[in-house]
């Protein structure tokens, strides 16, 4: 992932999103969609590195509990994004563990059709393919810096934040950090940055 993913997935106005945030939290459903336009990416970016193909499933369940709880929140929009993915990644670890007790036995079938581009459909197209790539690299991180890298980068959480989230240290989510972007620099580094054709 290069510094331009980076700083496209930080473009998010605080103070915007604040004021939507506060808005949103007083019932406002217009609000509400502006807060979950600019979240819902990151969160499903964050829950595709976690349960992969599943998280969209993943994602609903954790708007279902954002929804519930948005009245009893209070914060700004940094500890809201800290507070979703901590949601978020409670779904996804319940997800995982009734995969345990109830594997699926076939790969279902995506039939669901996609809805209109709103946008130039080669820009998002080639956006799509460079953030599938990425998140495919970062699943081949172990998965203590695939969090922290998806913390951090995708939901642009800082050290104590994403530590809150993953019931660690702020020092060993920086390490697992660090540890993870310079694996994906070296494996970048080694192909070139491009993918083998």
């Amino acid at each position: 992932m290069g510094r331009a993913e980076v700083r496209r997935r930080d473009t998010t106005d605080d103070a915007e999103f604040g004021a939507a945030l506060a808005k949103a939290r007083e019932g406002d459903e217009a609000a509400f969609g502006t807060v979950y336009r600019a979240l819902n990416p990151r969160l499903v970016g964050y829950l595709h590195g976690l349960v992969g193909h599943d998280a969209d499933d993943v994602a609903s369940e954790t708007w279902h509990d954002i929804v519930r709880g948005l009245g009893d929140f209070r914060g700004e929009g940094p500890a809201f994004r800290a507070w979703a993915a901590t949601i978020a990644r409670h779904r996804a670890l319940d997800h995982l563990r009734r995969l345990k007790v109830r594997p699926r036995t076939t790969e279902l079938e995506d039939g669901t059709a996609e809805p209109p581009a709103e946008r130039d459909s080669e820009g998002l197209a080639l956006e799509n393919l460079s953030t599938a790539h990425a998140l495919s690299l970062i699943a081949e991180l172990p998965r203590d810096q695939a969090e922290a890298v998806l913390l951090r980068v995708m939901l642009g959480l800082n050290a104590p934040m994403a530590a809150k989230v993953l019931g660690k240290q702020p020092g060993a989510v920086r390490t697992a950090a660090h540890r993870g972007l310079k694996r994906l620099a070296d494996r970048l580094g080694r192909t070139g940055g491009a993918e083998e054709e």
